[in-house]
């Protein structure tokens, strides 16, 4: 015999872990922003908003710190381009550093790693900028 018992819902909890972003200036020569987490549907216009304040402050080169991304999916990309867009418009270098490899998959496969420069790490698009404004000073 088969009993079937009626219980109340158990809410679940989010399971993958909220954006946070982190920003550090670095000598006024670049502004470096961390993602950590996962960007979902409700974190796209917040994380486009913060890309785009930075922007407006016209940093010699944004990075775009990607160690911390749990995942990367469209709206994510979206956001990237969107700020990429704004911070060509505004004269900014913007550099995506140290995608995870399941992040550097979705950029070969929509073929945004033609579109974007993508360092390895941020140290390297740090002394990137360095060696830039070296040549340039």
């Amino acid at each position: 015999m088969v009993s079937i018992r009626e219980t109340t819902p158990v809410r679940v909890q989010h399971l993958t872990p909220q954006l946070r972003t982190t920003t550090a200036v670095v000598d006024g020569a670049a502004v470096i922003v961390r993602l950590d987490g996962e960007v979902d549907l409700e974190d796209r216009h917040p994380l486009q908003q913060a890309l785009a304040r930075l922007v407006q402050t016209r940093p010699p080169r944004l990075i775009v710190d990607l160690t911390g991304l749990a995942f990367c999916h469209s709206v994510c990309l979206n956001a990237l381009l969107t700020a990429r867009q704004r911070a060509r418009a505004a004269g900014v270098e913007m550099v995506l550093a140290a995608p995870p490899p399941q992040t550097r998959r979705v950029l070969e496969i929509t073929g945004t790693d033609q579109v974007f420069t993508i360092c390895s790490s941020v140290r390297t698009a740090l002394a990137d900028t360095y060696a830039a404004s070296r040549r340039t000073g």
